[in-house]
């Protein structure tokens, strides 16, 4: 760690085989992944109607370049769902990027929390319920319920020697 300079942050994926976005050396945007690397192509498309989103809108991050893979061997099937009509990689990520083309990433598609009709993102409810002064540590997930789709389930890590009620937490998200 002594020779170590600097770092870079960057996303990439199996099906893409090398990074599609990567932070400049000089210019880094903290929480960004980066710009979108030599040869790619990124947007930002609305999982429900496939409508690309401009800076800033939260959608599903998608690339075409020449290191996305064609298909999956041998299943058609999940090839079609991966790739939109027009060749674009469907990546499950959820992301946006800004007015500079910098890239983020939020979290991913499949983890959404689907609550009667709403898309809940469970790393929302994660941080904030970490900024509760009772909570070390939460992990959400989706609990199936036959009324709503889905409910949020907390799975909450309470701070050593601090006692807290699942009803002052409900109390604080609300």
């Amino acid at each position: 760690l002594k020779n170590l300079k600097s770092f870079r942050q960057g996303y990439g994926l199996t099906e893409a085989t090398f990074a599609v976005t990567i932070a400049d050396k000089e210019n880094q945007k903290p929480g960004s992944c980066g710009k979108v690397g030599t040869f790619m192509t990124c947007k930002v498309r609305d999982p429900e109607t496939g409508k690309s989103l401009g800076p800033n809108q939260t959608g599903e991050l998608c690339c075409k370049g020449p290191f996305i893979m064609m298909g999956y061997y041998n299943d058609e099937k999940a090839t079609r769902e991966t790739f939109t009509s027009d060749g674009w990689l469907k990546t499950g990520d959820l992301g946006y990027y800004d007015e500079e083309g910098n890239f983020y990433i939020v979290d991913r598609l499949k983890e959404l929390i689907k609550y009667k009709g709403y898309q809940v993102a469970p790393a929302e409810l994660e941080a904030l319920l970490l900024n509760h002064p009772k909570v070390r540590d939460v992990g959400v997930v989706g609990l199936p319920d036959e009324l709503s789709g889905e409910l949020p389930l907390a799975f909450v890590v309470k701070k050593e020697g601090l006692d807290v009620t699942e009803d002052e937490l409900q109390k604080y998200v609300s």
